[in-house]
C-alpha cells in the first residue's frame, strides 16, 4: 500500500486555491455540499473558474507548457519499470520513468498503450495510475493528470481481458440500438474509471462512406450520418455517465479517405455542403450531448481550409468551424503528433506551435517531447503565442479535471477494481449486446441454424489476426472452443490471411469427413488467396460457412466461391466470435443489419446489399 498525500496537503500546496474537497470538519453541511458540487460537476461556475484561474496564475511558464502535453511512457510502473522500459524511456524521452517525465516536463496527461507495457492487468494499471497521480501531486503546483487511452472496443482496444470487451462501433451500428450503445459505453467507462483511466479516445464519430478506407472502416458506426450521430450521442452519454471524459474523433471527419493518416496525408474533396451533410452531424450531436473532448484529424479538406493545412493545424477548421460555428468550448486534443499525416508539411518543432495557434488544447504524443515542449516554450517567450492563449487551453484542461473529480481524489483502489472490472454482470451484458449485432448476409438452403444432429463435426479455418488487446483469440481457436461448448465437435486450423497452396491443401484434407467448415475471412481482396481457400473447401462438397471478422464487404469478394452461408461480426475479439457461434448454432437469433452498403465486386456502382440488409431465422 502506497502512502497518498492528504487532501489537506494538497490544499496547502496550492495556497488554498485548488478545487479540493476537504473533510468538512468545522464546516456547515451546506458549505460541504457546495464544495463537493464544485469539484464534481459545476465546472462552469464562476467560483470554480476563478479558483482555477488563481491556480494558473501561480504556475510557472514551464508548468503551463507542460499541461498542454499528453505523452506516452514505457513501463508498468510509474517509478519502477522493467529495465527494457527504462532504456526505451531514456532513448525516446530522456527520462527513466513516468514520474521523472512528469517532474521534468510537468505534462498534463499520459496515454496508455499495450505496446508500451502500460496495460498488463487491471490491478497493475490501477497502481500505475496511482503512481502517475502521486507524481503529479508532488510537483511545485500539485495537479492531477488526465490519463487517457484508445479503448474504442472492437478492433481498437488497449485494455484487454479480464476487463470486459464490448462490440466495436460498426457492430453496435449493426445492432442499431442506442440503448445498447449507451450501455456499452457506461460499462466500458466504469471499468476504465476503476483502473484510473479518466479520458477515453472514443467514440469514433467518422461516417465511413468509403469501403476502401484503410484506417477507419469498422471503427465507424456506419455510413448514414444521422444513424452515426445517434449512436455517437448515446455512447457519449454512456461514457460520461461513468464519469470519464469521452472524445469524439476525428474532426472534421475521417470517413471518406483512401489514405491512412498514420502513413500519409489524406485529402478529402467534399464540398462544404457535402461536409455539412455527411461529416458534421455526428460531431454536432456529440457537442449537444455534452462531449468533454474532441480529437482532430490529420486530413486536408480544401473546402474547409483553402490553405490545405492538416485540420489539426488549421485555424479556419478548429477555431472558425469547431469553436465559432459549432459553439464548442470543451477540450480539443490532437491525434497523435507522431503520425505522418501531421508531419508531412511542417517540422516537428513547428507542428505543436501551429496546432495551438489553430485552437488545440492538448498536444498528444509528439515524437520528441523535448523538441515539442521547448518549441512551445520558445513560441510563448518570443510572443508568437501569447501566454493568455495558452492560459485559455489550460483553463479548459483544468475544468475537465475538476469535472471528473480529480482535484477531489484522483486515486483508485484495488477493491474498486474487484467490484467493477470484468464482473459477471458486465460480461453477460457484453454477450447479449454482441448477439444483437451479428449479421447474417447469406443462408443458402437454410443451412443455418446448424443442427448438431446433422452437422456436429466441424472444421474451423481461416485468418488469425493478432488480438486488438493482446489478450483474446486466436479467432479460429476461439470459434472452435465456442462450438465445443455448444455441443459440437470442432477442430481449429489456422490458414492465415494469405494462405499458400500447401496450407489450402491441408485445409481441404482436414475438411474430408466433416459435416461443415467455418472459414474466418479477413478483408478479402480481389486477388486474395482467401478466395481460393473458400472455393477449394466448397469443392469438397462440405457446406462452407464464411464469417467476415473485420469489414463486412468480404461477401462481395467471395461471390462465386460456393459458400453456403455468410455472417459479419465486425471484429475478431472473443465476445463477437462467441456471439457468431451462438447464432450459427441457433442459440441466438441473427438480429444485426448492415450499417454500410456492400457494393458488388464486379461492378462497384451497383449495390449487392443495402444499408439495413440482414437475414433472420
Amino acid at each position: 500500500m502506497h502512502h497518498r498525500p492528504s487532501r489537506r496537503t494538497l490544499l496547502t500546496a496550492t495556497a488554498a486555491t485548488a478545487v479540493v474537497a476537504v473533510t468538512g470538519a468545522g464546516l456547515a453541511p451546506g458549505a460541504v455540499a457546495a464544495q463537493r458540487s464544485a469539484s464534481s460537476g459545476q465546472h462552469d461556475s464562476a467560483a470554480t473558474t476563478e479558483r482555477l484561474k488563481r491556480i494558473i496564475s501561480g504556475m510557472t511558464l514551464e508548468e503551463k507548457v507542460g499541461q498542454l502535453f499528453v505523452m506516452r511512457v514505457y513501463g508498468h510502473s510509474a517509478t519502477d519499470p522493467d529495465q527494457a522500459d527504462i532504456d526505451a524511456n531514456m532513448a525516446e524521452i530522456g527520462v527513466r520513468t513516468a514520474a521523472e517525465m512528469i517532474g521534468k516536463y510537468h505534462v498534463g496527461g499520459i496515454i496508455y498503450f499495450a505496446w508500451a507495457h502500460n496495460t498488463r492487468d487491471p490491478h497493475q494499471i490501477a497502481d500505475l495510475s496511482n503512481g502517475i497521480q502521486r507524481a503529479g501531486l508532488a510537483g511545485p503546483t500539485p495537479l492531477p493528470l488526465l490519463v487517457s487511452t484508445d479503448q474504442e472496443h472492437g478492433i481498437v482496444c488497449r485494455v484487454g481481458e479480464p476487463a470486459t470487451l464490448m462490440p466495436g462501433a460498426m457492430a453496435l451500428g449493426a445492432g442499431g440500438s442506442r440503448s445498447d450503445a449507451r450501455r456499452a459505453g457506461q460499462i466500458a467507462g466504469a471499468e476504465l474509471a476503476a483502473i484510473g483511466i479518466n479520458q477515453n479516445y472514443a467514440p469514433d464519430a467518422d461516417v465511413n462512406v468509403n469501403p476502401a478506407n484503410p484506417v477507419i472502416g469498422v471503427r465507424s458506426f456506419g455510413s448514414d450520418p444521422q444513424s452515426v450521430a445517434a449512436m455517437v450521442a448515446a455512447q457519449v452519454k454512456g461514457y460520461q455517465n461513468s464519469r470519464i471524459a469521452a472524445t469524439a474523433k476525428h474532426f472534421p471527419g475521417h470517413g471518406d479517405t483512401s489514405t491512412d493518416s498514420h502513413t500519409g496525408l489524406p485529402v478529402i474533396n467534399h464540398t462544404r455542403e457535402q461536409w455539412a451533410e455527411l461529416d458534421e452531424p455526428p460531431f454536432r450531436a456529440a457537442i449537444a450531448a455534452g462531449i468533454d473532448s474532441i480529437m482532430t484529424a490529420h486530413i486536408v479538406v480544401p473546402a474547409l481550409d483553402p490553405a490545405e493545412d492538416p485540420a489539426t493545424l488549421s485555424h479556419p477548421i478548429l477555431t472558425g468551424i469547431l469553436r465559432e460555428e459549432l459553439g464548442y468550448d470543451g477540450v480539443v486534443v490532437t491525434d497523435s503528433l507522431g503520425m505522418e499525416g501531421v508531419r508531412t508539411k511542417y517540422g516537428d518543432d513547428r507542428v505543436p506551435v501551429l496546432a495551438l495557434k489553430a485552437g488545440v488544447d492538448q498536444l498528444l504524443n509528439p515524437p520528441s517531447l523535448d523538441v515539442s515542449w521547448n518549441a512551445v516554450l520558445a513560441a510563448v517567450k518570443s510572443g508568437e503565442i501569447s501566454e493568455a492563449r495558452i492560459d485559455e487551453s489550460i483553463l479548459r484542461i483544468l475544468r475537465l479535471k475538476t469535472k471528473l473529480g480529480l482535484f477531489d481524489n484522483p486515486f483508485v483502489s484495488h477493491s474498486r477494481v474487484d467490484r467493477t472490472v470484468g464482473t459477471r454482470a458486465h460480461l453477460a451484458a457484453a454477450d447479449r449486446i454482441a448477439e444483437r449485432t451479428t449479421t447474417l448476409l447469406a443462408n443458402d438452403g437454410a443451412l443455418l441454424p446448424l443442427s448438431r444432429r446433422s452437422h456436429k463435426n466441424l472444421l474451423v479455418v481461416g485468418a488469425d489476426p493478432a488480438s486488438p488487446s493482446g489478450t483474446t483469440g486466436p479467432p479460429t481457436t476461439t470459434l472452435a472452443t465456442a462450438f465445443g461448448e455448444l455441443g459440437y465437435a470442432a477442430t481449429a486450423l489456422s490458414t492465415g490471411t494469405a494462405p499458400a497452396k500447401a496450407k489450402i491443401d491441408e485445409a481441404v484434407a482436414a475438411a474430408r469427413g466433416k459435416d461443415a467448415v467455418v472459414v474466418a475471412t479477413y478483408n478479402v481482396s480481389a486477388t486474395s488467396s482467401q478466395r481460393t481457400l473458400v472455393s477449394a473447401l466448397a469443392a469438397t462438397g462440405v457446406p462452407v460457412i464464411t464469417v467476415a471478422i473485420r469489414n463486412p464487404y468480404d461477401i462481395a469478394r467471395l461471390a462465386g466461391t460456393g459458400f453456403a452461408a455468410n455472417l459479419a461480426t465486425y471484429s475478431w475479439t472473443d465476445v463477437e466470435l462467441r456471439a457468431a457461434a451462438r447464432v450459427i448454432a441457433g442459440r441466438a437469433e441473427p438480429r444485426g443489419t448492415l450499417p454500410v452498403p456492400v457494393q458488388r465486386a464486379d461492378d462497384p456502382a451497383r449495390v449487392l446489399h443495402p444499408v439495413g440488409y440482414g437475414l433472420t431465422y
